[in-house]
């Protein structure tokens, strides 16, 4: 595994790819809550993608302040997803932090492509190399914008929900 990777303005902030040490409840609440993406993503789904990622995350004092995960076979793609920063940590470089650490990792190297998807951090992610898609007619993708509300909706309020009256 290798050595953590510590860097931003103060020094402060520690960036591990150690999964026992990211607070997982916290991420995958930023992530159902408060990201554009991911709206109501079950626990279980968040699980699964956790464990077939390479998952960073910024810790500040033990504290997950950030996260994001690889999707990669290592040897020739990966797409970076789920990037988050705690909105109290904003704008202190902790999402540059992630990034120089992600594309540095020993496991992501020599890739041949990299991929991600955002709506507003175009300019994060060009200072570390990526830029729009070289031939946008060539990809294609296969969406479905509700299955988490499906799932939610066929597994039934969840524990603590009022009875519903019949």
């Amino acid at each position: 595994m290798p050595a953590p990777f510590n860097s931003n303005a103060n020094g402060s902030i520690e960036i591990t790819t150690q999964v026992s040490r990211i607070d997982l409840d916290r991420v995958h609440k930023w992530l159902q809550r408060k990201s554009y993406w991911a709206g109501e993503m079950p626990r279980d789904v968040f699980d699964r993608a956790v464990r077939g990622s390479l998952c960073f995350a910024a810790l500040e004092g033990g504290t997950t302040v950030g996260f994001a995960r690889v999707i990669s076979d290592r040897a020739t793609f990966a797409y970076l997803s789920d990037v988050f920063v705690d909105e109290q940590r904003r704008g202190m470089g902790i999402g540059k932090c992630m990034l120089a650490a992600i594309v540095v990792h020993p496991q992501l190297q020599h890739l041949r492509l990299w991929l991600l998807a955002t709506a507003d951090a175009h300019g994060l992610y060009a200072r570390h190399g990526f830029t729009s898609l070289a031939a946008p007619q060539r990809y294609m993708e296969r969406r479905d914008a509700e299955v988490y509300q499906r799932m939610a909706h066929a597994q039934g309020p969840g524990p603590g929900a009022a009875p519903s009256a019949a």
